[in-house]
């Protein structure tokens, strides 16, 4: 396999790390890490034993990443966003046998400053603003603000807030065009493309700001 290490990061044994990914300055990659291809580690990550991460993640500078952590592919992670494994941590109790399971699926984004506290799963293509805690499972493309955590609407797979549901809950993205439908269940789909299949390599270049398009109230 092929994938480039900076001289400064360091990577212990029984890693598996695909073509293409690169790990920048300072990062540390514990012993059995799984990591796809085409992945991204900034500067000064850390990436505890066990954690599996999918293909073409981005993981921006000051990450942690504990056991436990589950990442799926194309998840975007920002700046000095904290991940969690305990929800409650003391330094006189040894809870290793009681890590809990967070599930970052396919396309979501955590905004820089963002925690998610452990036990959740962030649900496809969900949009955690930055400096926003998540305390609670997000469903697919839902944008999450503030502190607590709350859904402040819906977001396409270019991260922009998508308009509000026509009577046939139906909604369109003002970058790509793709529709996506709000079903009786409360949940979102996009009707173009599904959720598992990438991007047209058109649609892979960005053209629109959020600030460029009305903000979700």
């Amino acid at each position: 396999m092929t994938f480039f290490k900076h001289e400064s990061a360091y990577i212990d044994e029984f890693c598996q790390i695909g073509d293409g990914t690169k790990i920048w300055h300072f990062s540390h990659l514990m012993s059995h890490v799984t990591i796809g291809t085409d992945c991204v580690f900034g500067q000064n990550c850390h990436v505890a034993s066990g954690v599996v991460i999918g293909s073409n993640v981005k993981i921006q500078n000051n990450v942690s990443i504990y056991t436990g952590t589950i990442i799926e592919d194309d998840v975007f992670l920002g700046p000095s966003c904290v991940l969690t494994n305990v929800t409650n941590p003391r330094s006189q109790i040894n809870r290793h046998k009681l890590y809990e399971t967070t599930l970052l699926k396919r396309g979501c984004t955590i905004g820089a400053n963002a925690t998610v506290v452990c036990g959740v799963t962030i649900g496809r293509y969900a949009f955690i603003a930055a400096g926003a805690v998540v305390t609670r499972d997000v469903p697919d493309y839902a944008m999450i603000i503030g502190v607590p955590g709350k859904q402040r609407g819906w977001v396409s797979r270019h991260g922009l807030p998508l308009p509000a549901p026509d009577a046939g809950g139906l909604m369109v993205c003002p970058e790509s065009g793709y529709c996506y439908q709000l079903a009786e269940t409360g949940m979102v789909h996009c009707l173009d493309l599904d959720e598992e299949e990438a991007l047209p390599k058109n649609l892979t270049v960005g053209q629109k700001s959020y600030r460029a398009i009305k903000q979700i109230t």
